[in-house]
């Protein structure tokens, strides 16, 4: 009896570490950021797999990086911060150490850890020149004036510039992608949420053209990974 062909098996194992190639080379290139966004340079790109050392929390003991599926993640895991503002604005803040930026591209995976209710979030901050005068993105699960808006801090309580928004931002436990994009000529910002196609807000101010930038969120918890900043650097004023 001739011997059985071996040629299906081969052709099996040879599909298969393709496919195992493939596999490796999407996630690396998922995993890199190109050098340029928007005509702007990369600037600064954190994944937490060597901890956290180039984030400054407004509060310490409520971030800590974790490890989730084999990957670190930078977890903002109290909700109450013995953070207090000096104006009503978000009391969960991390924001990058030495570096200030002009206009920028932000881009950030985030996941809600919260127990869902109405006003379910987590935020964005940018333009950050100090505790009293900046700007942050509420990305709340349903919209109000003080929620699911771009807001705008500046020696007062926040008040919200948003020009167009959502009813709400569709939180679940899963992963999401959040971008950022600010332009200070124009004054221009958009703030995209899973979909980068169409924003999910947009506004438009010129008071601050430069800061720090930073994750966090209001009064919840949530974990963020995959940090990445386009942007021109510029020296704090």
């Amino acid at each position: 009896m001739a011997a059985p062909s071996r040629t299906p098996h081969r052709h099996l194992v040879i599909a298969t570490i393709a496919l195992a190639s493939l596999a490796a080379s999407t996630l690396d290139a998922d995993d890199t950021a190109p050098d340029e966004k928007n005509g702007l340079k990369l600037l600064f790109s954190e994944n937490f797999e060597k901890g956290a050392d180039r984030w400054e929390p407004t509060d310490p003991k409520a971030w800590k990086v974790v490890e989730k599926d084999n990957n670190h993640v930078f977890s903002q895991f109290v909700k109450n911060s013995a953070y207090k503002p000096p104006h009503r604005s978000p009391y969960n803040r991390a924001m990058i150490k030495d570096l200030v930026v002009g206009s920028f591209v932000l881009d950030v995976k985030l996941q809600s850890t919260i127990p869902d209710y109405a006003h379910r979030d987590l935020c964005l901050f940018f333009g950050s020149q100090d505790p009293a005068h900046l700007y942050y993105v509420h990305l709340g699960k349903r919209m109000d004036p003080h929620a699911n808006n771009v807001f705008i801090v500046n020696a007062a309580d926040r008040k919200s510039i948003s020009i167009t928004t959502t009813e709400g931002t569709p939180w679940d436990d899963d992963w999401h992608h959040v971008r950022l994009i600010r332009d200070v000529k124009s004054g221009k910002i958009e703030v995209y949420f899973d979909d980068m196609q169409k924003p999910a807000m947009t506004a438009e101010d010129k008071t601050f053209t430069w800061g720090r930038v930073g994750i966090g969120s209001f009064d919840d918890t949530g974990n963020f990974d995959d940090v990445r900043v386009w942007g021109e650097k510029v020296e704090a004023k």
